[in-house]
């Protein structure tokens, strides 16, 4: 079992920055990729970012491409996902993932319970 918990959510500017974390727990944390989702009101959760449980792969969905970056320490058991030159379709709950490296929401195993980025024009 792997219990995620993000923090680090709020209301920022546009052109603005945050970062998310992701805190797990459970020993098999470090055999996962890890995954940022994110989910706008009346749309369906979305890929954001992905990293591999070795850190050695990254990858991103192009609309965050160049703007996000995820990393991840496996000492600390955290997933972090900075976010700079933030804009209003930013706006969403960004969940955290454990599982296969993948887009598809459905390859993750566990999930945090959110937290929300607002960001304003």
């Amino acid at each position: 079992q792997v219990h995620l918990v993000e923090s680090g959510g709020g209301l920022v500017q546009a052109g603005g920055s945050l970062r998310l974390s992701c805190a797990a727990s459970g020993r098999t944390f470090s055999s996962y990729a890890m995954g940022w989702f994110r989910q706008a009101p009346g749309k369906e959760r979305e890929f954001v970012a992905a990293i591999t449980w070795s850190r050695t792969g990254t990858y991103y969905a192009d609309s965050v491409k160049g703007r996000f970056t995820i990393s991840k320490d496996n000492a600390k058991n955290t997933v972090y996902l900075q976010m700079n030159s933030l804009k209003p379709e930013d706006t969403a709950v960004y969940y955290c993932a454990a599982g296969a490296r993948s887009p598809s929401p459905s390859d993750y195993d566990y999930w945090g319970q959110g937290t929300q980025v607002t960001v304003s024009s």
